[in-house]
């Protein structure tokens, strides 16, 4: 599966491309799309062309996006909302499924502890990538939000896999949910299932 992480921002964009197979994850290609300045429409409309042409090339499955967190400055979250929304809309005219994430997610994903810096990010996506250098802070969250969406599918396929296989006490396959039984032993570090 190929996932197009997009971290978005008014001034800056990020973008993080990863393959994941099993437990395998590949750097495919990352960046940052840089808005010029001009009025907002301006500036929403070159996020929007940007993340188009990025997804275009990426030829992605699914993209991950974060979820806008509520900022001390009310207008700050606000731009930065438009920002979000323009990078989805391009995204689905791309025709991309779009997952979401909070920053959280991702940083317990990614790091292990929800309150990492970025320099942690930095760090550890370098490291999960085995890439030669760090990447920017901007790429660096977006190719965060990919590994983050593969850690998910990771877990959920584990889920999937317990719910079908699960003798007596099988998962209601209607409603996607496990018995005590196959929840029993099963548990969560850094962000992802251990059975």
């Amino acid at each position: 599966m190929r996932i197009l992480g997009i971290d978005p921002g008014l001034n800056t964009t990020g973008y993080g491309v990863v393959d994941a197979q099993g437990q395998r994850l590949a750097y495919q290609a990352s960046g940052a799309i840089r808005i010029p300045k001009g009025t907002l429409p301006e500036r929403l409309k070159a996020l929007f062309d940007g993340v188009s042409q990025v997804a275009r090339e990426a030829q992605a499955d699914v993209a991950v996006v974060e979820i806008v967190f509520v900022n001390v400055n009310p207008q700050s979250t606000l731009l930065l909302g438009q920002a979000r929304g323009a990078a989805i809309a391009a995204l689905v005219a791309q025709g991309l499924p779009v997952v979401e994430y909070t920053a959280l997610q991702l940083k317990k994903s990614v790091v292990g502890y929800g309150r990492a810096s970025k320099a942690q990010m930095q760090a550890m996506v370098t490291r999960l990538l085995a890439l030669p250098g760090q990447p920017g802070a901007d790429a660096a969250d977006a190719l965060g939000l990919a590994i983050c969406h593969a850690h998910a599918q990771r877990g959920l396929a584990v889920l999937h896999q317990a719910s079908s296989t699960a003798g007596a006490g099988k998962a209601d396959k209607t409603s996607g949910t496990l018995s005590a039984a196959q929840l029993r032993g099963m548990r969560v570090r850094g962000g992802r299932l251990i059975g």
